[in-house]
């Protein structure tokens, strides 16, 4: 393995996932872990991705106008309990699309262990609303008239707890920094929604899924 280049292959996938490829998020977040000590099973995953990006040459991602002239921004989130099971540490992916097609897009560990399954959704979420500030931020210094922000996800008790503290007992010990989702929602300027697993795209960022279902998360997108 000291003789491959692992590292540059990974960066190279890297390079085609941040650019184009957002459904390439979860399998790149996964080789590119091990790029300090790589064996051939890693090599061979490598090997599988660009595989299908050569197979997959001519899908891309197609921006559409809004006819009614307002860009309606909408951001799907997912967390994967417990995914790596390396350092027992939750998965946060989320996907932000713009004119029918997404703009910003990831898929990382997260920095902390989380103790249940509210509490990595919540921190997801977390992650996804710093990014819609900064999104809508962007939007609003290019003077784009655009709708409210819809943050969607399918974990209802994680929506319950950023508007009121039902769930004390089990998030008491949660930091207190992840808890400024309840102020932004209270001023108003992103909503957060319910949404089925099955009609979630971020689905496909967090954790590996069937031929059929990864098909079905990258049309969505």
């Amino acid at each position: 393995m000291t003789h491959m280049p692992y590292a540059s292959a990974a960066g190279n996938l890297m390079y085609a996932m941040v650019c184009t490829r957002p459904y390439l998020s979860q399998a790149v977040s996964m080789v590119s872990r091990y790029m300090q000590n790589p064996d051939r099973g890693h090599s061979e995953a490598v090997k599988w991705i660009r595989r299908y990006i050569k197979g997959t040459i001519d899908v891309g991602l197609v921006f559409k106008k809004n006819v009614t002239g307002k860009q309606e921004c909408i951001r799907y989130i997912d967390s994967d309990y417990v995914g790596d099971l390396d350092k027992c540490r939750s998965k946060t992916g989320y996907v932000f699309i713009l004119s029918q097609a997404p703009v910003s897009w990831r898929s990382t560990l997260q920095s902390i262990v989380t103790l249940s399954t509210i509490e990595a959704e919540y921190m997801a979420m977390t992650e996804a609303i710093k990014e819609a500030i900064w999104l809508q931020r962007l939007l609003n210094d290019l003077g784009t008239d655009h709708d409210l922000l819809k943050i969607i996800c399918n974990i209802m008790s994680a929506i319950y707890l950023t508007k009121n503290q039902v769930y004390h007992v089990r998030t008491k010990h949660i930091d207190v920094k992840f808890h400024f989702i309840r102020e932004i929602l209270d001023k108003g300027d992103i909503e957060v929604q319910k949404i089925h697993t099955k009609k979630n795209p971020a689905n496909m960022l967090i954790k590996i899924v069937p031929r059929v279902k990864f098909t079905h998360c990258k049309k969505l997108l």
